[in-house]
């Protein structure tokens, strides 16, 4: 995966509205070598992109996301890691806002996908934004999940690479969507086996 393809997806995932304005943010890493989103910018116009260290330390490039802690964080739990997508996304956010939801696993598996994508999905405690404290809470719980919700945030997903990390993020999304619109009903989950990262 090449930084002209991180913009790439960017900015289709910003045009198809999994992240509006100038919130959420992806990482690759390669080589040893950490690229991330610069701060202050829309995934829908990148034209540069910040290095940062293996503890979210800016190396080059223009400063990067307030919350590259994070990503950093993922990448050390999760050393096969080669991108993490951090996502505002609507629905994904609006479920974690919710009350009484399990934090162990906060969404059903409503669809083969999400279970072989997603697998469960913890809940991490709300911290403002670029908090450092939810550093080691991330790097913790992507120890055994490369899924995340972020309360009252958003949501933060490892894959091997940035396309299958996009995936799942994008999976995610529509499993919350289909959550809330299930609100009410009874319903019935998928089980097939959990997904390889969760392994």
């Amino acid at each position: 995966m090449t930084a002209a393809q991180l913009v790439a997806v960017g900015a289709s995932l910003f045009d198809r509205r999994l992240t509006h304005g100038r919130t959420g943010n992806i990482s690759i890493k390669e080589r040893g070598r950490i690229l991330v989103t610069p701060t202050g910018v829309s995934l829908g116009a990148l034209d540069a992109l910040s290095e940062i260290d293996d503890e979210g330390r800016h190396v080059s490039g223009p400063p990067p996301t307030k919350e590259a802690f994070l990503h950093a964080a993922v990448y050390r739990a999760r050393p096969d890691a080669g991108a993490v997508v951090h996502l505002h996304s609507t629905h994904a956010v609006a479920v974690s806002c919710l009350a009484d939801v399990d934090p162990a696993d906060v969404l059903p598996p409503l669809t083969a996908y999400y279970a072989m994508r997603v697998g469960k999905l913890p809940l991490l405690p709300f911290h403002a934004p670029g908090d450092p404290a939810l550093g080691p809470l991330a790097e913790e719980a992507a120890r055994t999940h490369h899924a995340l919700l972020l309360a009252n945030h958003g949501s933060l997903v490892a894959g091997p690479d940035l396309l299958t990390a996009a995936d799942a993020a994008e999976e995610l999304e529509e499993t919350a969507r289909i959550h809330l619109l299930l609100q009410g009903h009874r319903t019935t989950v998928a089980t097939v086996d959990e997904p390889e990262e969760n392994r």
